[in-house]
């Protein structure tokens, strides 16, 4: 498909009711309102199509930049081209999508240690997103790095900003769903750390109590006979959206 029949495709899937979802959750206008289940029809017609993809982001239309993240390709993406769109993305579900994304390329433990130290908040959080995309998707990084993460994140989750606290504490339940030995020194963080609480807006969103959503994942990847929930995760394609949408 080309850039323009995207675009009519995009502007036909669009509602009023989605449009008023996405901007309880940030997404920024000019915007269609097209549901994830929609996009996903287009992502089986586009994905892969990297020129595409750059031509949906320069748009700056809110529902193509998400689309574009969800059909790029992790070999064609560049790490000047991640650091662009991150600075320019305004919505975080478009952010969260990016680092689900740069997790699926050489350069993913770097952004990670790079964007997780950032004083900007929305880096901050797509840093913190990515090493918990990282601990569900890549098991070939040793867990010690991750158990590293999981230090830094206890001692610096009660003062970070609040979309950032949102981040690491997504990271701390996948480092605790990454193996057994990271589960109990994440339940025993979740522990010393207490109850984490985020401003999620005008929303339904609820922040999840980090050591009972870890006991639930594994008890659900073993029941389907997996070993562990980052070995379920790692059974099925990236995945292409992300977040709370209610």
């Amino acid at each position: 498909m080309k850039l323009g029949e995207v675009m009519k495709a995009l502007e036909k899937a669009g509602t009023a009711q989605t449009r008023k979802t996405w901007a309880r959750h940030g997404a920024p206008e000019p915007m269609f309102g097209v549901s994830f289940a929609e996009l996903g029809k287009l992502v089986k017609k586009t994905e892969g199509d990297h020129e595409l993809a750059l031509g949906l982001w320069k748009t700056g239309n809110a529902d193509a930049r998400q689309l574009a993240v969800m059909i790029e390709g992790a070999s064609r993406t560049t790490e000047a081209q991640i650091d662009a769109w991150l600075r320019e993305v305004a919505w975080t579900m478009t952010a969260d999508a990016i680092s689900g994304l740069v997790a699926e390329t050489p350069f993913g433990r770097k952004k990670a240690d790079a964007w997780r130290e950032s004083p900007d908040e929305k880096t901050g959080r797509a840093g913190w997103v990515l090493v918990a995309r990282l601990a569900l998707r890549q098991p070939d990084i040793a867990d010690d790095w991750f158990a590293g993460c999981l230090a830094e994140l206890e001692s610096g989750i009660s003062k970070a900003p609040n979309r950032k606290r949102e981040g690491m504490n997504s990271a701390l339940i996948a480092i605790g769903c990454r193996s057994e030995p990271l589960r109990k020194k994440a339940v025993a963080a979740a522990g010393r750390i207490g109850k984490v609480e985020i401003d999620h807006g005008d929303t339904s969103c609820k922040t999840p109590d980090a050591a009972g959503y870890i006991a639930k994942a594994w008890a659900h990847s073993k029941s389907k006979g997996f070993a562990s929930p980052s070995a379920q995760e790692q059974a099925r394609k990236r995945a292409k959206g992300s977040g709370c949408a209610r």
